[in-house]
């Protein structure tokens, strides 16, 4: 797909996935088996949870490359099979977006820009990436144009209320980027 034919916002929003799921790939390379039942910073989530959640997410944001989600979760699997599948997803998730040609995606009835679901899955593969080093002990900061990128969407989200995230936590507001994004979405760093 060129960027003469992809719809508005997607080019941009493409890069800014493609940031979001290295990192994110990065991080499922720190997980083992014997991190499977540590806290993650999703209250009440140990790692298993937040992985199978990333599945359904990653399902999710591929299937919206055809222009609507559906609203289903895989079965669990193995740790091992999990991790293998999310890596692989991730890369698959990209490629179903650069197939993608609708300028947006319905979700439960609601039209939405590509760009902004782009950006939205760009947001909660990145920060999901962060809560998996933390829970395995890896912890990494978002990288800092990354998080530059992605602050728009998590204020958006944090404004709106979403309660999909933790209510956001104060920072100094001389925090690099990514710990305002994190703590938009509910995160100590």
């Amino acid at each position: 797909m060129s960027a003469a034919t992809a719809p508005d916002g997607m080019v941009a929003g493409l890069d800014l996935l493609q940031r979001a799921l290295d990192y994110t790939r990065a991080a499922l390379g720190t997980v083992t088996c014997a991190d499977v039942t540590r806290p993650t910073p999703c209250t009440g989530w140990d790692l298993a949870d937040l992985l199978a959640h990333m599945e359904d997410a990653l399902d999710a944001f591929a299937e919206a490359a055809g222009g609507a989600v559906g609203l289903s979760s895989a079965a669990p699997t193995p740790l091992e099979a999990r991790v293998e599948a999310l890596q692989l997803k991730a890369c698959a998730l990209l490629t179903a977006w650069l197939h993608a040609d609708q300028p947006t995606v319905d979700v439960g009835g609601h039209p939405l820009p590509v760009d902004a679901i782009a950006r939205i899955a760009a947001l909660e593969i990145a920060v999901h990436g962060w809560d998996v080093r933390r829970a395995t002990g890896h912890a990494e900061p978002l990288p800092e144009p990354l998080a530059v990128a992605l602050l728009p969407s998590a204020l958006q989200i944090a404004l709106a209320g979403d309660d999909r995230f933790a209510p956001p936590v104060p920072v100094d507001v001389e925090a690099p980027a990514g710990v305002h994004v994190l703590a938009l979405l509910g995160r100590r760093s």
